[in-house]
């Protein structure tokens, strides 16, 4: 009975101890870590602005979401031209009219002079006897309204404008008309006569100036060979002082030379078209004067004033 109770004081007791110890280990005081100590003389820190409008300094905690540190901004490079490749650099030609112009000699520059005269009169003669043809042909048309629809001769001619050829051949055939025939040539034969003069001064008013376009035409391409062949032969004289016939040596002079004989075609092949078209304008107009002229011929033989 004793050693019962014996037991059951020493389990209670063991007991007992257990339970006192896990209580010791749950009250035992937590180490603590020192405060960091503050230098009273260190500058002070300066504030940090936080997204929601406070400022702390650092280390010091706050509640809420941390904010992201915001991207420094960048200025952007300036832009650089890389530089232009050889293939786009412009060069200037050294085998070009220009380069002739320079170092071409006295014969060359009077070759080129001549052809530019020559193509400058060109132009101008056809503007000018193109608007003289036109002229005459607008007179032509004015002929048939007004003249023949007169009452009578006087009165047509009054109606024509004074520079018209018209006028003039009309003018002519009523003073041989006025003046009658000789003892050797009748009326009509005589103010056929003087109707056919009118008609010889007019064409060649009509034909001046046209045959410069024809001497043009068949020169030009000539001149221009002949600059080529002079420079050619200053080419090979000046290839032949220098000892060297490479490509480069030969292929400038010899394509400058060449200028000389494309300018000439240049100026030759206007001139030639320029001097047909006027000339086939020219037949237009001296068959509507000779028209004129016979019709005018026969009214005065008939009827006269």
């Amino acid at each position: 009975m004793i050693s019962k109770k014996l037991a059951l004081a020493a389990a209670i007791a063991l007991m007992s101890g257990v339970f006192a110890g896990g209580a010791l280990a749950q009250t035992a005081p937590a180490t603590t870590t020192p405060a960091p100590t503050t230098d009273t003389n260190a500058p002070p820190v300066p504030a940090m602005a936080t997204p929601f409008g406070l400022t702390a300094t650092p280390g010091e905690h706050r509640a809420g979401p941390a904010a992201a540190p915001a991207p420094a901004a960048t200025a952007p490079a300036p832009a650089v031209n890389p530089p232009a490749s050889p293939a786009t650099q412009t060069k200037a030609n050294p085998y070009g009219l220009g380069a002739m112009w320079e170092g071409g000699d006295f014969v060359i520059k009077s070759v080129l002079v001549l052809l530019a005269i020559m193509s400058v009169g060109t132009w101008y003669i056809f503007f000018v006897k193109y608007l003289e043809q036109s002229r005459i042909l607008s007179q032509a048309k004015s002929v048939e309204k007004r003249f023949w629809s007169s009452t009578n001769l006087n009165e047509g001619i009054d109606k024509l404008p004074k520079n018209s050829v018209f006028r003039s051949i009309a003018e002519s055939g009523v003073r041989a008309s006025s003046a009658g025939g000789s003892g050797i040539v009748n009326t009509n034969d005589w103010v056929g006569m003087q109707l056919n003069r009118q008609l010889e001064e007019a064409n060649s008013k009509l034909n001046g100036g046209i045959a410069f376009l024809a001497s043009v035409g068949s020169t030009s391409p000539f001149i221009g060979l002949f600059g080529t062949v002079w420079g050619i032969l200053n080419a090979l004289i000046a290839i032949g002082l220098a000892g060297q016939a490479s490509i480069d040596k030969v292929a400038g002079p010899v394509g400058e030379a060449l200028i000389s004989t494309a300018i000439g075609l240049v100026v030759a092949v206007p001139a030639v078209l320029l001097y047909n078209y006027l000339v086939r304008r020219n037949k237009v107009i001296n068959e509507k004067l000779r028209s004129f002229a016979s019709d005018l011929q026969t009214y005065l033989v008939t009827k006269g004033k």
